[in-house]
């Protein structure tokens, strides 16, 4: 991958918002360049976290799309790919056959698994950088950020 020099009028322009969006870019660049070994995306790995999790047993595609934060036309699109995949089934509902309820296969949850410790992998090259005190305000601060006062839009990812 070719290493990008910094632009001059980006560098000028250091400002918070700036600095959020670049962190953003580099952090998922590196998440994104990692998953893609698994053949999945990070959404494909988010929807497979949340079937992995005892918690969310029996969701329903519409259920699971809201939890996730995805569009229908998004979520469907995934579940396709990891159905494809083998790594997921849809199991129809016995008492209504237009829905359908995500499950995933014994090959899902061992690759979500592979995903998952590469990911952590991944931020602990990040985290590295800090020290724990350090991570602890950036987290706080982010936190605070994310939560905000507005009406959240957009995905878990």
């Amino acid at each position: 991958m070719e290493v990008q020099q910094p632009i001059p009028a980006c560098v000028e322009k250091w400002d918070f918002n700036w600095l959020l969006h670049r962190a953003a870019q580099r952090v998922g660049s590196a998440f994104a360049d990692e998953i893609a070994k698994f053949g999945i995306s990070l959404r494909g790995q988010l929807v497979l976290n949340a079937l992995a999790s005892d918690e969310e047993a029996a969701r329903t595609q519409l259920k699971l799309g809201a939890m996730l934060g995805l569009d229908k036309t998004t979520l469907m699109s995934e579940l396709d790919k990891l159905e494809r995949a083998g790594l997921i089934l849809r199991v129809p509902d016995p008492n209504d056959r237009r829905v359908r309820t995500p499950v995933i296969t014994d090959k899902g949850r061992e690759l979500q698994k592979q995903a998952g410790d590469a990911l952590a992998e991944v931020e602990r090259g990040f985290r590295a950088r800090f020290t724990d005190q350090e991570m602890a305000v950036i987290r706080k601060a982010l936190g605070e950020l994310a939560n905000g006062d507005a009406p959240m839009h957009g995905s878990c990812i």
